[in-house]
């Protein structure tokens, strides 16, 4: 723990003017997103999906194909979904397994994550993770072992459950969590992108652990140059979340997202005299991973995604994926005209 704290003490304070471990993502300048998921994004589903269900699922992923069609766009980095709210996962977990108790175990026995980076890594694409930064909401037995509550009246809140508060337990179990997934795959994953972190005053922002530097510290252990993004929900204009940031998680919903790119000043963004990588997730269908086809024409999509990156930011799309592992056509088809247009 202590190495850990030291290691990321240590790559934040290198953030003095300019940090040069987001140089990569900026020369990027936008990338892909999907939510590969045991439900709906957001959702409450996933109750009646069985481990073996799951586990035959991911097997089944098509790896090799998704990584054609992410290169193909000509896209250098992949964002993909570790899991959300019902609890499956697509990599192992013993430290969550041991944590949690549930048998069969809903973390896949197949590390999706692994083989997609190696996929990803022969096309020169990188490969970043999302996570919520709490427990599977929608699974009950996994927030009560953990240690989970949500922080505000309704919501995620069950039926005579207190809101939470600092949460301690919890957040030092997620943490265990999290580095044992960080330090599996060390330099194999490139960033994180942590969703729901929707209540720092009340549990991140101390001196003391747990809080956001042990938070990244965690996030960090296999690779202490991954880029880390807190998300504090959708705002407009982007905000930096914490300075133990790299770059902004930058949640913004499709009809907003030309409000946004026209908000970004540069490519940086300042909290406490920190610099972070001024970036923007929204999606290319109806939702979060919704849509039959992109709901924009390609010269919108791209005039919005030029706009950004001439003012130094990066912008990443989501789009839906079929249970196969693929992109349906109609997006990777915008995708490969935004790349085009990028070139």
């Amino acid at each position: 723990m202590i190495v850990s704290l030291l290691v990321c003490g240590s790559a934040v304070s290198a953030q003095s003017s300019e940090p040069s471990n987001t140089d990569w993502f900026h020369d990027a300048r936008w990338g892909v997103m999907t939510h590969y998921l045991g439900a709906p994004p957001s959702t409450a589903g996933g109750a009646e999906l069985t481990a073996e269900q799951w586990n035959r699922q991911v097997d089944a992923f098509d790896v090799p194909g998704l990584a054609d069609q992410v290169a193909s766009t000509g896209a250098k980095y992949l964002l993909f979904t570790l899991g959300q709210n019902s609890g499956h996962y697509c990599a192992p977990n013993p430290t969550y397994d041991k944590l949690v108790g549930i048998e069969p175990s809903k973390c896949s026995r197949r590390d999706l994550i692994a083989d997609l980076a190696k996929a990803l890594k022969a096309h020169g694409v990188r490969l970043m993770v999302y996570l919520p930064s709490g427990a599977p909401a929608a699974d009950h037995v996994a927030r009560r072992k953990l240690g989970w509550l949500w922080g505000r009246e309704g919501g995620w809140q069950l039926p005579g459950e207190p809101v939470g508060g600092r949460l301690v337990e919890f957040q030092r179990n997620w943490e265990a969590v999290i580095r044992d997934w960080s330090l599996r795959w060390g330099r194999d994953v490139s960033g994180w992108w942590i969703d729901g972190c929707y209540f720092a005053d009340a549990m991140y922002r101390f001196d003391d652990p747990p809080n956001f530097v042990s938070f990244a510290a965690a996030l960090k252990a296999g690779n202490p140059d991954s880029l880390v993004a807190f998300n504090p929900g959708v705002k407009v204009p982007v905000v930096v979340h914490s300075k133990r940031e790299d770059y902004t998680a930058g949640e913004i919903n499709l009809p907003r997202l030309a409000k946004a790119v026209e908000a970004c000043t540069g490519r940086w963004l300042e909290r406490d005299g920190v610099k972070v990588q001024f970036h923007i997730l929204s999606f290319l269908g109806t939702t979060w991973c919704g849509g039959d086809r992109p709901q924009w024409p390609d010269d919108k999509v791209v005039s919005l995604t030029r706009q950004l990156a001439e003012k130094g930011g990066v912008i990443t799309f989501d789009v839906p994926i079929q249970e196969s592992g693929l992109i349906p056509q109609p997006f990777v088809q915008q995708l490969r005209a935004i790349g085009q247009a990028m070139k």
